[in-house]
């Protein structure tokens, strides 16, 4: 097949690196003149993604054998092509979360200019439920002229991968696809059959693989639900550590003893949810079900979690007016060098705002790259009054207060920390009972 992948970020690079190891001639179009440029020349444009290096510089025209090229022209990569598929960012306005669409507009618009009777369309970015049949479809039809269930087919086949393990994900996860209608389906099945493939796994409810839907909508609402249901755990889950900071018991041990039983699953709490997803999605699954009060009561209380760690510094320390205070951690989640909706904005903004002196400090960023973001960097070894864990990357395993001189407390926000390393200095954990 010829196939057309639109936006090659952190997840549509490496789908566009699968389906061309699969043998399928595959263009991917992307707005960043840079990124085309990295993927024509066989070189990853972002690092971190395992295999990804590799793989690349097998199928680029520059280093491999040609299977994969990149262009910024929808007219280059559009026309012609059996399938498409489409892993634009949504984005939520932080105020009211309601979905920004600019960019999938863009992009849609721009393909349908483009598309080709006889195209399958695949949607992967997560979308409110409804969006494929009530937005797209009338956008692609109106623009191209073209009859979906006729001309072309349309469906929803949600990302459900992880960057940095996304070909490992590709495998071990069923490809959910729900189309507008059982033409449209049985030909998003058809595609994914010959471009995935799946490990086996005893324990799903049937053989791993490409798995019907029976609808659009039941495919955008299931990625929903499973990052929704993730947010909501973590939510219970920070409620019960604060509890059990008032209480005075560690909620980790009630965690361990709840889950040793099958029907318990309760998250970890921790100081920020981050991440393109599961901060995201409820306010996408918000913006179509508004009377979720459950879903937005844990999202609310998620984005406070920051500002509550402040707040038991200031207990302990009185004030953290002129004391200078390391954020340990960037990224949103360790080993991940990414910042999208992390704990470090809201933590250093909440510093800021009680008086502290704020330096950032993570391994992953240079520190031209965390004074981009209008930070101190922090290096270890100098001198400071706290320091917060927001990140658990694991060179923070072996910190100890020999590596931040003048400490006076150590808020780990994710128990990333080895509590034996800091006997002797005040050390608090989220739920900790201290």
């Amino acid at each position: 097949m010829r196939i057309a992948v639109v936006a090659l970020g952190k997840i549509g690079l490496p789908l566009a690196v699968q389906y061309a190891e699969k043998g399928h001639e595959v263009i991917g179009v992307d707005v960043n003149p840079a990124t085309v440029e990295a993927v024509n020349a066989g070189v990853e444009p972002f690092p971190g993604e395992a295999h990804l290096a590799e793989k690349l510089a097998a199928l680029s025209p520059a280093t491999g054998n040609g299977a994969l090229r990149a262009t910024t022209d929808y007219a280059e990569a559009i026309p012609g092509a059996q399938a498409i598929v489409l892993v634009v960012p949504l984005f939520v306005d932080d105020a009211t979360w309601e979905p920004d669409f600019a960019w999938m507009d863009a992009a849609t618009a721009s393909l349908s200019e483009h598309l080709s009777p006889g195209t399958l369309i695949s949607y992967e970015t997560t979308l409110p439920v409804g969006t494929l049949r009530g937005r797209w479809k009338p956008m692609i039809e109106r623009i191209s002229g073209l009859a979906e269930g006729t001309d072309f087919h349309l469906v929803f086949s949600p990302e459900r991968v992880l960057t940095g393990r996304v070909f490992a994900d590709l495998r071990r996860y069923p490809k959910l696809v729900g189309g507008l209608s059982d033409a449209g389906t049985r030909a998003g099945i058809e595609f994914y059959e010959q471009v995935l493939d799946f490990d086996e796994r005893d324990d799903l409810p049937r053989p791993n693989g490409v798995w019907d839907m029976g609808s659009a909508e039941a495919a955008e609402m299931a990625k929903l639900a499973e990052t929704t249901y993730r947010d909501v755990n973590i939510g219970l889950a920070n409620q019960f550590a604060v509890y059990a900071d008032k209480a005075g018991f560690d909620v980790e041990r009630v965690i361990e003893a709840c889950n040793s039983q099958p029907y318990s699953h309760i998250h970890r709490p921790g100081i920020a949810v981050g991440g393109h997803c599961i901060p995201v999605y409820p306010r996408l699954y918000l913006s179509t079900d508004p009377e979720a009060s459950v879903v937005r009561t844990a999202r609310s209380f998620n984005a406070t979690m920051p500002q509550y760690v402040v707040d038991r510094a200031v207990e302990v320390l009185g004030s953290l007016e002129g004391l200078r205070v390391a954020v340990l951690g960037a990224a949103y989640r360790g080993g991940v060098k990414e910042t999208a909706f992390s704990g470090v904005f809201p933590t250093v903004e909440a510093l800021r705002a009680a008086g502290a002196e704020v330096a950032v400090h993570d391994p992953m960023y240079t520190d031209e790259e965390l004074e981009g973001f209008g930070w101190t960097p922090y290096r270890l070894g100098e001198q400071v009054d706290a320091a917060i864990v927001q990140a658990d990357h694991p060179e923070y395993r072996e910190l100890g207060p020999q590596d931040l001189p003048g400490i006076r407390l150590l808020l780990d926000g994710r128990r990333a920390t080895d509590p034996a390393a800091w006997a002797g200095t005040p050390r608090l954990t989220i739920g900790g009972g201290q």
